[in-house]
């Protein structure tokens, strides 16, 4: 292994690992992430890198997709990726691809890897890269010096208390075979929660099979849960399985469970007690072996109104109940969410890299996103797209006309500085966190108002 020596100033991470098989490419790693780490150590035998991961900590590491000669699939660097995890479960990951591999970036990062960067890189994309994942990974063990194997890789980012319980839910449900009931507003990764749940479950080498339950018709139901034979109905040319025994082995994913109609949940829940389903047009019925994880967006005061959902339906699904805050409840992850959708989508569509600058950030942040994290990926994309120049605008992000306005101030209270922040908070967030526009409507200079938004704390 070869170290490389500082920079001054003080670099602000302490360790990173990069393996790749070409000695040209870990020189230039060298040098240049020298800015960001005390110690940078390079190696081309990925075996002595597990084996450095097993005996201490990375902030980050970077890991070459491809090692044998000729090869572009990725299949020997997820192999390596999957020890490397196994090694250190808290480690940030970066893989690195060849250029235009988007299929194995895709694959890699669907693996668990925080990232990826493709070679030949641009150093402002692998510093910034870097550093990303530099600070995932000390996030991950801020809290208790280690984190849990079963969260690394998780694609629900985010570090609030809020996610950090959804977190702890999915760690301590996911080994067993409770079924799991997810609530949520739309757009707040219900899904992601299901895929994850499976995804450290024992059942992992199985299938997830997803039944939207709002876009099957009544008529279909039985068909599409139960299957049929041959000849059951017009048009049942052959055998069908269905999607309950289609999971036999693995995990059942009921999305939308809250559309499904009163008089068909009798039909569901008898599957579900008797653990064996009847396809239509037999008199057999077929065992299935499944784990049930369900997920709406329905009220849980609506979930126990009788008239709309049968309880012992319910009482079968919630044994474990995963309720998914939105985003407005966790703003301090949106900085994180937006940078990694930024990126994403910057190197998806081969945009250059710009800057956001806080301001706008600040709007983003002061947003209250009705359609949570979707909606925040979509914005993100849209701004991606469409952004000219060197730095994002609050222009380029598609929520504007409904942004929150914050309340007057209460007449009665006459405390200085509470009626000054409030001002300043109204002022920001009518105009978006736009400085200029802000400063104008209450009477002061951009440079005295970052100095009020300073004193306020905003």
């Amino acid at each position: 292994m070869t170290k490389a020596a500082p920079m001054s100033p003080r670099p602000s991470f302490d360790r990173c690992l990069v393996v790749d098989d070409d000695e040209d490419i870990l020189l230039a790693a060298r040098l240049l992430l020298a800015s960001l780490f005390l110690e940078v150590i390079t190696t081309t035998s990925p075996d002595e890198a597990v084996a450095a991961m097993k005996r201490e900590h990375f902030d980050a590491v970077l890991l070459d997709a491809n090692f044998a000669r000729g090869a572009t699939d990725g299949s020997e660097g997820f192999r390596w990726l999957g020890l490397m995890q196994a090694a250190d479960p808290t480690a940030a990951i970066v893989m690195i691809t060849a250029h235009g591999s988007v299929a194995v970036a895709v694959a890699a990062m669907k693996q668990g890897a925080t990232d990826f960067v493709s070679k030949p890189w641009k150093n402002d994309r692998l510093l910034g890269t870097v550093r990303n994942a530099a600070s995932l990974g000390r996030m991950r063990r801020s809290d208790t010096g280690s984190t849990n194997a079963k969260t690394a890789g998780s694609p629900l980012l985010g570090t609030s208390p809020a996610m950090a319980r959804v977190q702890s839910l999915i760690e301590k449900a996911a080994p067993t075979d409770a079924n799991v009931l997810i609530l949520g507003e739309n757009g707040t990764g219900k899904e992601l929660v299901a895929r994850e749940l499976h995804r450290l479950s024992r059942r992992a080498a199985g299938d997830l099979v997803t039944v939207d339950l709002g876009a099957i018709s009544e008529t279909l139901f039985d068909s599409e849960l139960f299957g049929h034979a041959k000849g059951a109905f017009t048009d049942a040319r052959t055998d069908r399985v269905g999607r309950l025994q289609s999971a036999d082995g693995g995990t059942l994913f009921l999305d939308e469970i809250g559309n499904l109609p009163l008089h068909l949940q009798p039909k569901l829940l008898t599957a579900l007690e008797q653990r064996r389903v009847t396809p239509v047009g037999m008199n057999k019925p077929v065992a299935i072996d499944i784990r049930v994880v369900s997920a709406t967006n329905m009220a849980v005061t609506s979930l126990g109104d009788e008239r709309l959902f049968r309880q012992d339906l319910l009482f079968r699904l919630n044994t474990v109940e995963i309720e998914l805050p939105p985003l407005r409840e966790r703003r301090e992850d949106i900085a994180l969410l937006l940078n990694t959708f930024l990126d994403e989508f910057r190197m998806r569509y081969d945009k250059p890299d710009r800057k956001l600058p806080a301001d706008v950030l600040a709007g983003l942040v002061a947003y209250d996103w009705p359609g949570n994290v979707r909606a925040l990926r979509h914005a993100a994309e849209r701004a991606v797209i469409l952004a000219e120049g060197g730095t994002y605008a609050l222009t380029d992000f598609p929520f504007g006309r409904s942004a929150p306005v914050a309340e007057a101030t209460p007449v009665d209270d006459l405390n200085l500085d509470r009626v000054e922040r409030q001002a300043i908070e109204q002022a920001l967030k009518k105009h978006a966190f736009n400085i200029s526009t802000a400063a104008t409507e209450l009477g002061l200079s951009r440079g005295t108002l970052y100095r009020r938004m300073e004193k306020h704390g905003l």
